[in-house]
């Protein structure tokens, strides 16, 4: 998999709007949990206390695996954002969310659910309506959310 994005013309994507090539992968490991999708997450949520957040992005904030990631955890969506808003520096972040979180964070459960979502039944006809309306109905190696993710901000050509 390719990390270094291959930019759309003007950042642009006919599909979704405007497309945020700074933001992390969903596949990339927090740091201090392992937790898949939570530095994107973060990364958003900066983006959006700044104003910066485009509306592409804005009707998923808080919802989609941001919310699915939230509900694992047992947190509000609201929590950690206001975890990001008070905290100075990533360390304090971190200690934040960490107080924040259940001891038990079953990394692993989330980390496999992640991976795997649009790989049900249901999960294959969603995926595969995103893939058409992004004209990458032929594209094989698109097999989750995350991947139509990667493929739309330009990681997987």
């Amino acid at each position: 998999m390719n990390t270094s994005p291959t930019p759309r013309p003007n950042g642009y994507s006919e599909a979704t709007g405007e497309i945020c090539y700074d933001l992390p992968s969903s596949y990339i490991p927090h740091s201090a949990t392992g937790l898949l999708h939570l530095p994107r997450f973060i990364a958003k949520i900066r983006k959006h206390l700044k104003g910066e957040l485009p509306k592409s992005y804005q009707r998923n904030f808080c919802k989609g695996f941001d919310r699915f990631l939230c509900l694992h955890l047992g947190v509000d969506p609201e929590q950690v954002i206001q975890c990001v808003r008070e905290s100075h520096s990533d360390e304090e972040l971190t200690t934040r969310l960490l107080n924040l979180f259940p001891a038990d964070l079953r990394v692993h459960v989330w980390n496999r659910e992640l991976v795997q979502k649009g790989m049900s039944e249901m999960g294959k006809e969603a995926l595969d309506d995103a893939k058409r309306k992004m004209g990458a109905q032929h594209r094989t190696d698109i097999i989750s959310f995350a991947d139509m993710i990667d493929f739309d901000e330009g990681r997987i050509l």
